[in-house]
């Protein structure tokens, strides 16, 4: 197995509950710091989601190894953040036996 090109600074985020000061709340996203990560893209596909067309493409996101529980690793509900794109992250999972390296599925929605 090749080691990862980890090239790339993304941003992890994980929402929070805000209260709204009428008694809601509303969601904000938190970042909780920067990885470096290796992506890779997938077959993508076209959707629709809320009445409008969307490209959906998952990727494949290589991080460095955390622990279960660490908050450098990225769980599922969480995203990754470059720039103005978001990864959403569906499941992770160890790469390698000795759990070096984190295999993060995540989907990127854009709307067309």
């Amino acid at each position: 197995m090749r080691l990862p090109r980890l090239n790339r600074r993304l941003t992890l985020e994980s929402p929070s509950r805000v209260p709204d000061g009428a008694g809601g709340y509303s969601e904000r996203w938190m970042p909780l710091g920067a990885l470096w990560a290796e992506l890779t893209a997938r077959t993508g596909r076209e959707t629709i989601a809320t009445g409008a067309a969307v490209s959906a493409v998952p990727y494949t996101v290589v991080v460095r190894g955390a622990p279960v529980g660490h908050p450098e690793r990225p769980v599922p509900e969480q995203r990754f953040r470059d720039g103005n794109r978001l990864f959403n992250i569906r499941s992770v999972a160890e790469r390698d036996p000795d759990g070096r390296y984190l295999l993060c599925m995540a989907d990127e929605e854009v709307a067309i």
